[in-house]
C-alpha cells in the first residue's frame, strides 16, 4: 500500500506550487515547487500549520471550514504568503478545494508575478510562431517575383545600346540581389537541418568570443564568467553559436561610442538553474547564458518588439538578428529574455539541460 507521501509525489511534477493539508489547515505534503517558493523544506513544513504563513491567515481559516461543509467546489483569492528567508511576502492567487479524500484540502498558491511571466512567454511563443509563418509565406510569396524580375531586367540590358539606360537595369539587378539576399537569410532558418551534436557551451562563448574580438580589436573587452559544472548537452552547435554571435555582435554595435573612448565591455555569463520554470514546463536543470553589455539599452520604442522580424534599433540594421536568434533557441526548447537600462543591457538564453 502506498504511503501518504508516495501519492502525492506527482504533484512535483507540476510547476504550480501546491500543498496537501488535512482539514485542520496542517500540512501533510509540499511539492518541490513550494518548497522553492518558501524557501523552506518539505522536511521542515510537514505539520505545520499553513495558515500562519500568510500575512492574513483569516481568508485561510474561513476557506478551511467552508472546505469541511462542502460549501464550495474550489475558492480563489489574493494573498500575501511570508516566506521566512525573505524580508518580503510573495504575492500569490490562491486556490483551495477539497480533494477526493475525507478530511483533506488541496491549495495551489499561485505567484502573481510567475503567473504573469508565463502569461507573457506564452504570449512571445504564440507571436514567435506566427512571425515565423509569416515570414515563410512572405519570403516564397516574394522570392518567385524576383528571380522573374531579375532575369527580365538582364535580358533587357542585353538589348539597349545605351549606356546610360543600361545604369537603370543595373539598378533593378542590383536592388533584386539585395532582396534575394533578405529572402534567403529570412527563410535560412527554416531550410537548414538540425544537426544534433554534443555541445560545450562554453566552446560556444569561446568562439564568438574570437569573433567579436577579430571585428572589434580595439576598445572592446569581452570578458568571461564561466560556470565550469555544466554539462554538455544534446544540441545544434552552429545553431547555437549564431544565436550567441547575434546578441553579442547586436550590443558590439550598440557599443560604438563605448568602443570609441576605450571602456565598452560585453560580459558572457553561465549558469546552473535548479528547478526553474519557463514556456509553462518546469526542468530539473536548464543553462541560463547572458550577454551582458554596459551600452546605452534597448530604446523604450523598440523594448516589447525587439524579436520581431524587420525591428531594429540602429540605423541600416536589418531586424533579424535577434528574430534569427531566439528561433535557434526555441528549436532547443528554450527561450530568450532581454532586461535592459541605459549602462547595462542583458540578454538570458535559457536552454533546459538533461
Amino acid at each position: 500500500m502506498n504511503s501518504p507521501v508516495s501519492r502525492f509525489l506527482a504533484l512535483d511534477l507540476l510547476a504550480t506550487p501546491v500543498a496537501v493539508l488535512d482539514g485542520q489547515g496542517m500540512v501533510r505534503f509540499v511539492n518541490a515547487a513550494l518548497e522553492d517558493a518558501m524557501g523552506l523544506s518539505r522536511r521542515s513544513l510537514f505539520g505545520v500549520y499553513l495558515p500562519d504563513y500568510f500575512a492574513d491567515p483569516q481568508p485561510m481559516i474561513t476557506a478551511l471550514v467552508g472546505a469541511q461543509s462542502n460549501e464550495f467546489a474550489a475558492l480563489r483569492y489574493e494573498a500575501q504568503l511570508r516566506r521566512i528567508l525573505h524580508n518580503d511576502a510573495l504575492p500569490v492567487h490562491v486556490i483551495l478545494a477539497p480533494s477526493d479524500q475525507t478530511d483533506e484540502v488541496i491549495v495551489e498558491l499561485l505567484p502573481v508575478e510567475q503567473q504573469t511571466r508565463q502569461e507573457r512567454e506564452e504570449r512571445l511563443l504564440e507571436q514567435a510562431q506566427a512571425n515565423k509563418e509569416l515570414i515563410r509565406n512572405l519570403a516564397h510569396e516574394i522570392k518567385n517575383p524576383l528571380g522573374g524580375i531579375r532575369g527580365s531586367a538582364q535580358l533587357l540590358e542585353m538589348e539597349l545600346d545605351s549606356k546610360e539606360l543600361s545604369e537603370y537595369t543595373q539598378v533593378i539587378i542590383r536592388e533584386a540581389d539585395r532582396l534575394q539576399t533578405l529572402v534567403d537569410r529570412l527563410l535560412a532558418p527554416h531550410r537548414r537541418p538540425h544537426v544534433v551534436s554534443d555541445v560545450n557551451i562554453h566552446e560556444v562563448c569561446e568562439r564568438v568570443r574570437t569573433l567579436i574580438l577579430a571585428e572589434f580589436p580595439r576598445g572592446l573587452k569581452v570578458l568571461r564568467d564561466y560556470d565550469i559544472s555544466i554539462p554538455e548537452f544534446r544540441g545544434d552547435r552552429e545553431q547555437l553559436i549564431q544565436a550567441v554571435l547575434n546578441i553579442s555582435h547586436n550590443a558590439a554595435q550598440a557599443l560604438h561610442e563605448r568602443i570609441l573612448q576605450g571602456d565598452a565591455q560585453i560580459t558572457l555569463k553561465s549558469r546552473i538553474l535548479r528547478q526553474v520554470t519557463f514556456g509553462k514546463q518546469r526542468y530539473r536543470l536548464a543553462l541560463e547564458l547572458h550577454v551582458i553589455d554596459n551600452g546605452p539599452g534597448v530604446p523604450d520604442s523598440i523594448k516589447d518588439r525587439i524579436f520581431f522580424p524587420l525591428i531594429s534599433g540602429r540605423e541600416g540594421g536589418s531586424g533579424l538578428g535577434l528574430t534569427l536568434a531566439q528561433t535557434f533557441v526555441q528549436q532547443h526548447h528554450g527561450m530568450i529574455e532581454c532586461d535592459s537600462e541605459p549602462g547595462r543591457t542583458d540578454f538570458k538564453i535559457l536552454i533546459p539541460l538533461p
